[in-house]
């Protein structure tokens, strides 16, 4: 489990903010979705070839949240990861943050090893339009989002907001597996659950669509 420290991988800092301003977080319901993401998430990394460091900022040992994944993940108190109740705005560099929200204008591209990426601890059912996006702007923070539009199509009859909408275990595991295989089809293949209603553009069709533009 030193790995999470000693493998070059962790030279690129992760952080999953679970700093919670809505009230529907305090809720027991909400707060094991978010705790059950979580294990997810510490999951993946641990499986990972090359694992990131992950940081919880905003987190309170005395919070509900805390408690939630205590009872809900075994050995929590152990895991390998950073815990703090400072906010990730004050915590990094501004110039070094990147909060991934799906409001972004502008698709991630790579990733690199100098940026923070911030995961926003909202489970699906509390998130509404842009509310990642207007926080980042408050603090001047760039944003980005993943290429799903770039690399899937919407099937037909699939126009539900929340569709877009990942758990960050989800998003988690795409930035991994892209990490590993620098292949963003394939990293949206396996996050992109068929549920959300996005396929994989068909190669030959999308080159002919650029070319036609």
């Amino acid at each position: 489990m030193d790995c999470l420290r000693s493998s070059s991988c962790c030279r690129w800092m992760w952080n999953t903010s679970t700093k919670r301003k809505r009230r529907a977080l305090q809720t027991v319901q909400h707060g094991a979705r978010l705790a059950a993401q979580i294990r997810r998430l510490y999951g993946s990394n641990k499986k990972a070839s090359r694992p990131f460091w992950i940081c919880l900022t905003g987190f309170s040992t005395d919070s509900p949240l805390y408690e939630e994944c205590l009872r809900m993940n075994d050995g929590f108190s152990a895991y390998l990861l950073d815990v703090t109740e400072e906010d990730c705005f004050s915590l990094f560099p501004l110039e070094s943050l990147v909060y991934l929200t799906p409001d972004s204008e502008r698709a991630l591209e790579d990733i690199d090893e100098n940026t923070v990426y911030i995961l926003g601890g909202l489970v699906d059912e509390s998130i509404q339009k842009k509310v990642t996006f207007q926080k980042a702007r408050e603090h001047s923070v760039k944003t980005a989002r993943l290429p799903i539009q770039e690399y899937m199509v919407r099937r037909q009859n699939e126009k539900n907001y929340h569709s877009e909408i990942l758990a960050i275990n989800q998003v988690f595991d795409i930035l991994s597996t892209y990490f590993e295989t620098h292949s963003w089809p394939e990293a949206l293949k396996k996050g992109v659950s068929p549920g959300k209603g996005y396929i994989l553009r068909n190669p030959v069709d999308d080159g002919q669509r650029k070319f036609q533009m």
